[in-house]
């Protein structure tokens, strides 16, 4: 897939194509489904591409209202890239394009350096100055200038619409099975692996700790069961793991969130290294032990059923 950053970067002649336009946020299973109707819209006459952002448009113009992106814009590109897009425009959200009124964003970005012959968007899609363009604004610019509007049909799950705001309050409340179901896959954070204050190890379970700045939404604090995925090895290494989210409530002084990956039955040295953390159980929330052996003897019964459904996952796959 080619990734443009900015309209400068699209090469003079390039299209023409079929455009959608959207957030998409953790290109989550209505998402696909835009994606799978873009590619049947371009046909093989038309290059498929993505207008994106490099952020949620929300973090400049409403900060007190923008949510945790549920993916980073790395994991974003690699989504889009896995399903069959040709190329994603990602704009850079900020002052200027947000006072861009809207028959200068379709000219200035749609058809111009893209030579967009079709269009397909939601029938609530709004963009430029002030969300003042609609639908029915690009179907009076399509007749005038050529081009074709599709409206996006709504993707629901028993009565609900499909939303990347549906998953986040999933995740909020730790219910990653029906995340995973929305999503089409495991939810997951990636980060860089970083020294902590190494209490896994002295316990006798060594965890790879994410740095604070990762990419992904965190789950809601507990024990997890999952995967790390080293992304920093050719090709990437999958390892099942347990996942602790949280403060860690029995000791003291640690930072407020953190998440702990220990990698069942191997000993790796992963610090600095690019990692995925997925999500696939909730195993229980989060406890305060009084002294540390209640703790351990906890952990043990975590990792002892972590590794029953990994054993249970590996059965499914064969």
């Amino acid at each position: 897939m080619r990734v443009f950053t900015g309209v400068e970067s699209v090469p003079a002649g390039f299209g023409p194509s079929a455009v959608t336009i959207g957030k998409f946020d953790g290109l989550h299973t209505g998402h696909r489904v835009v994606i799978d109707d873009l590619l049947d819209l371009a046909g093989r006459d038309l290059e498929p591409v993505v207008v994106t952002f490099d952020r949620n448009p929300l973090e400049l113009l409403r900060p007190d209202r923008c949510p945790a992106p549920l993916v980073g814009l790395e994991q974003k590109l690699e989504l889009l890239a896995s399903v069959g897009v040709a190329a994603t425009l990602v704009l850079r959200f900020d002052d200027a394009l947000a006072s861009l009124e809207p028959e200068a964003f379709v000219d200035r970005i749609l058809l111009g350096p893209l030579g967009m012959r079709r269009l397909l968007v939601g029938d609530d899609f709004r963009f430029g100055h002030r969300g003042r363009g609609d639908v029915a604004l690009l179907e009076r610019m399509g007749e005038e200038r050529g081009f074709d509007v599709r409206v996006q049909r709504q993707v629901a799950v028993e009565s609900r619409r499909v939303s990347s705001t549906w998953i986040r309050e999933l995740l909020g409340a730790g219910a990653i099975e029906e995340a995973a179901q929305l999503l089409g896959r495991p939810p997951a954070v990636r980060g860089e692996v970083v020294h902590g204050a190494h209490r896994g190890r002295e316990l006798g379970f060594p965890t790879a700790n994410l740095a604070q700045q990762s990419d992904g939404m965190i789950p809601a604090d507990g024990v997890y069961a999952g995967r790390l995925v080293d992304r920093s090895v050719v090709p990437v290494a999958v390892h099942p793991a347990a996942i602790s989210v949280g403060s860690n409530p029995t000791f003291e002084g640690v930072p407020p969130r953190q998440v702990e990956a220990h990698v069942l039955d191997a000993t790796l040295d992963l610090y600095g290294h690019l990692v995925d953390v997925e999500f696939t159980h909730r195993i229980r929330g989060q406890v305060a032990y009084e002294g540390i052996e209640p703790l351990i003897a906890q952990i043990a019964v975590d990792v002892a059923q972590v590794r029953s459904l990994e054993g249970r996952q590996q059965d499914v796959r064969q």
